[in-house]
């Protein structure tokens, strides 16, 4: 008996190569796992070729799943978007344009570009989605994003990267520290500081810059505490549980026991870019792309 492929191969396979257990998988998709079992079976035999080890203790995927995980999850997750899409144009929309974004841009680029969509482009819907430099590259590789803002100075080459807003760093002190705008001459004067930074994971570029920072001042700082949230940041060193480097424009929007001295003098700049795909369809992309790129309140 000859078989076909069909939606249903692929959401099976993709449950099962997601829990890497059967038995989860077929209650996540409410069948016998006797019959996922056969299903994932049939779907071996179609391709002639083995998805999964396994053994009594465990499932894995072998090389030519995990091919097919990647792929499919670009598939499943286009024909998501698609039905989406449909939708939205439906009911009069020109479709969605889907963002992610690190918290400084909330500061002042995607504010911007949200009220001249809503100016320009009323009819395109927007989401939102905060999330990490790596996390943002992922999603916008497998168009779960259109657009992303991030802090990083290369993507891989199936991406756009373009700078979009330019900013200065600033220094986070407790209120009560015995530095101001008036008596700060330098990083130097902070050197026995303990610091608080954003996690390298988080944001590698930035946590580079802020420690060339220090470096240029003639010292390695001591890292206390690290987050990944401005807020957790903020409250560490309000408490005096350590001093922190940030690009000056995330200060706004927060009202916390903490003074900020602007760092105009040094080198570093914290950049902030956009990216895309390059081959991505979502036709609301380019409004999007366009008004960033030529806008020049974007850039500093």
């Amino acid at each position: 008996m000859s078989y076909q492929l069909e939606l249903r191969h692929f959401k099976y396979f993709m449950a099962v190569a997601e829990e890497l257990h059967y038995r989860k998988a077929a209650e996540r998709l409410f069948i016998s796992q006797p019959g996922l079992s056969r299903q994932i079976k049939q779907m071996e035999e179609i391709l002639d070729a083995r998805l999964f080890n396994r053994n009594k203790k465990k499932v894995s995927l072998t090389a030519v799943g995990v091919y097919l995980k990647g792929e499919l999850e670009f598939v499943l997750n286009h024909l998501e978007l698609t039905k989406k899409q449909l939708k939205l144009i439906k009911e009069g929309s020109s479709g969605e344009l889907r963002i992610g974004f690190l918290g400084s841009a909330m500061q002042h680029v995607v504010p911007n570009l949200l009220v001249r969509l809503r100016d320009t482009h009323s009819n395109i819907k927007t989401s939102l989605d905060e999330l990490s430099n790596h996390a943002q590259v992922d999603a916008v590789q497998k168009d779960k994003l259109d657009l992303g803002f991030v802090r990083l100075a290369r993507v891989p080459k199936e991406l756009n990267i373009k700078p979009v807003f330019e900013d200065t760093f600033s220094v986070v002190l407790p209120k009560n520290h015995r530095l101001n705008q008036k008596s700060f001459k330098g990083m130097h004067q902070l050197k026995e500081e303990s610091f608080v930074l954003f996690s390298q994971d988080y944001s590698p570029l930035y946590y580079d810059k802020v420690m060339s920072v220090c470096e240029d001042a003639g010292f390695t700082p001591k890292v206390s505490h690290r987050s990944v949230h401005a807020q957790t940041i903020f409250t560490l060193v309000e408490n005096n549980l350590g001093i922190a480097i940030i690009p000056t424009s995330l200060q706004y929007g927060f009202d916390m026991d903490v003074k900020f001295i602007e760092l105009k003098k040094i080198k570093q700049r914290a950049q902030l870019s956009v990216i895309w795909k390059k081959d991505n369809r979502n036709p609301v992309l380019r409004h999007g792309v366009n008004l960033l790129l030529n806008e020049s309140k974007f850039r500093s």
